[in-house]
């Protein structure tokens, strides 16, 4: 790993080595706007007072809310959008380089990679190309290696899918280069486990669609079992009822590893003591 990387995978993962992604990207991935967005600084500073220590983000957002990151807080730039309303489905646009990162001081660049029919070739190259440029500047790459959407039920896409599509395309985002995966859960700890190994790189749990915070937790905490670092979540924290609750909540589970069950029950104890009151 070259110094840039050095430098920055130190704000990207945690002196434990632990890492609690929040994802603000929706406004590019989404087939429609997701309400919770339209004051995108204040989810961003409920994520952070939760405990988030990086910030997945477009460079368009970043301008607007440069000024509400903090020091410690690393922002990852996004490099890709979702075609939602195009003939193609679940067409990967490219909207970044990594040069345009590296300029903006972004501390790492993230990428959606998906691998459908004759859009797959095109991804490939462009994640190689991604892969290249990330060492040539010294940013770490990101890679989501997920099912081609982000927008289904998890088990839904596991029977669309299954298992191999998951830890084949995590395997090869690291044979293309990438420095951390991002992958949906696979169903089970032995399958998540299976695509740690596969890559031996730093592996985050994706949160995917709305789902109860308990089966989101017990799912963060069987991942850190299994090999994994921490989690990119964005909908189950930026659409919950207290964002700021929710992070701290996997942040009991991936920094302290707070059983899913206890973590549970201080967010309940929270939002009870909070309801009624106005967000801040």
């Amino acid at each position: 790993m070259n110094l840039g990387k050095q430098f920055r995978m130190q704000r990207v993962l945690n002196e434990d080595g632990t890492c609690l992604i929040c994802a603000l990207d929706h406004g590019m991935t989404s087939p429609t706007f997701l309400p919770p967005l339209a004051d995108t600084a204040a989810r961003l500073r409920e994520a952070i007072r939760g405990g988030a220590n990086v910030i997945m983000m477009s460079a368009g957002l970043a301008r607007q809310t440069a000024t509400d990151y903090r020091k410690d807080v690393a922002w990852a730039m996004m490099l890709t959008a979702s075609a939602t309303g195009g003939a193609v489905p679940n067409q990967i646009v490219h909207v970044g380089c990594v040069e345009e990162a590296a300029a903006s001081g972004a501390d790492a660049v993230v990428v959606f990679v998906a691998l459908t029919g004759s859009e797959e070739a095109r991804m490939l190259e462009y994640v190689a190309r991604v892969g290249q440029a990330s060492h040539r500047w010294g940013i770490p790459f990101i890679a989501e290696a997920e099912y081609p959407t982000t927008y289904k039920a998890v088990e839904e896409l596991q029977g669309e899918y299954g298992f191999d599509y998951l830890i084949r395309n995590a395997r090869l985002c690291a044979e293309l280069g990438a420095d951390m995966i991002k992958s949906n859960w696979p169903g089970d700890a032995q399958g998540f486990e299976k695509i740690v190994q596969a890559t031996r790189l730093p592996t985050v749990l994706a949160g995917g669609p709305r789902i109860t915070d308990g089966e989101l937790l017990r799912r963060m905490e069987v991942a850190m079992k299994a090999g994994g670092v921490g989690c990119s979540v964005g909908r189950n924290i930026f659409a919950h009822k207290d964002p700021e609750a929710m992070t701290r909540a996997l942040a009991r589970v991936i920094r302290q590893r707070w059983p899913s069950k206890q973590a549970v029950e201080e967010l309940e104890e929270t939002l009870v003591a909070r309801r009624g009151a106005p967000r801040p």
